[in-house]
């Protein structure tokens, strides 16, 4: 989101950005339901703290063979 911006300066300084019509909708449904932004926070998080973890992951099938386990 927001990957695409047009950003347009006044004297040297960021005045404007300007971005897809399709983004504004996204972003202004996001802002109005704070549920929806509570869940894209999450999101956001969520994907920030993968990229700092790097321990290794497993998946739910190796979990339940690995504990013999039947789901």
């Amino acid at each position: 989101m927001l990957e695409n911006v047009q950003v347009i300066q006044e004297k040297g300084q960021n005045k404007f950005a300007v971005i897809d019509f399709e983004e504004f909708v996204l972003v202004k449904e996001l802002l109005s339901n704070a549920e929806k932004l509570e869940d894209y926070l999450d999101y956001l998080h969520i994907q920030t703290v993968k990229k700092q973890d790097k321990s290794p992951r497993h998946s739910f099938d190796d979990v339940v063979a690995a504990l013999n386990l039947n789901v």
